[in-house]
């Protein structure tokens, strides 16, 4: 018997099957949506009080009424202008250091000491002591955020200079290469993916601290918004919250990830 499926044009056959990218996002939204049908049942039939633990829909109202007051793009704003600040000033730094430490190994040895014990210190355990100096204002939050994605760009770029393949420089070489065709043309393109991988990090970092910052010292943005719920024992906005503060990080870190793939682009066509 002869299959209608082999009778059928291409382009029958086409509404039958997904686009790539539907079926990525498909796949990706497969395991929340089985956590909030478990949150779901979990609420209906009682597992847990609704103190402890607020169905679905009242989330779903605490973020409607945010959205409605207008106070949920007012934290969002705060919040995203102080990770902005910080991270620039602290990936910025950090490229800087980053690449002075993989390229020169005489400052790699003077420096790696010390700021590998400083990096061994959590970035929240430096809000007491830059208190004393900074206050709880604005100046506070930006350099924690800073500190925070500082870190992990430096380790990450020195890193990847120094493992660039033995090979590569014996090809620059042969070829006579300057100092400065030898950066462009071998060690960005073989470092750029390791250092953007460390910057990723860094934003992760940054946002995190910003986070903790805006719990202990701050009178707006999406970790005050967090920590007034709990303090007002609303369960609802605080779990909204949290969803809030998960998505906003996985957005900015897809952003980077695209301009990540721009670059891995760019080092082919410069290998080409």
């Amino acid at each position: 018997m002869t299959d209608i499926r082999e009778t059928l044009p291409v382009a029958a056959l086409a509404p039958f099957t997904l686009p790539g990218w539907l079926l990525r996002i498909g796949t990706a939204l497969l395991f929340p949506a089985a956590l909030v049908v478990v949150w779901h049942f979990a609420s209906l039939y009682r597992w847990l009080p609704e103190q402890i633990l607020p169905p679905p829909a009242y989330v779903l109202d605490a973020a409607i009424a945010a959205v409605r007051e207008g106070d949920l793009l007012t934290h969002i704003g705060w919040s995203s202008s102080r990770v902005a600040l910080g991270f620039v000033a602290g990936a910025t730094t950090g490229l800087i250091l980053g690449f002075a430490m993989g390229l020169w190994r005489g400052l790699d040895d003077h420096i790696r000491p010390l700021f590998t014990a400083i990096a061994q210190v959590p970035t929240i355990g430096w809000i007491p002591l830059l208190m004393l100096f900074l206050g709880i204002g604005e100046a506070l939050k930006i350099v924690i955020i800073a500190k925070a994605a500082f870190i992990p760009v430096v380790m990450s770029t020195a890193a990847a200079l120094r493992g660039v393949p033995r090979a590569f420089h014996e090809v620059a070489d042969v070829f006579c290469l300057t100092r400065a065709q030898r950066l462009r043309l071998l060690i960005l393109p073989a470092a750029v993916a390791p250092i953007f991988t460390g910057i990723r990090y860094g934003l992760t970092k940054a946002w995190t601290a910003l986070v903790a910052v805006e719990l202990l010292a701050s009178s707006e943005g999406l970790g005050f918004q967090l920590v007034w719920a709990r303090q007002m024992f609303w369960l609802d906005t605080m779990i909204f919250a949290m969803i809030l503060i998960g998505l906003t990080g996985f957005l900015m870190d897809y952003a980077l990830a695209r301009v990540e793939l721009r670059l891995q682009r760019w080092r082919l066509e410069t290998a080409e």
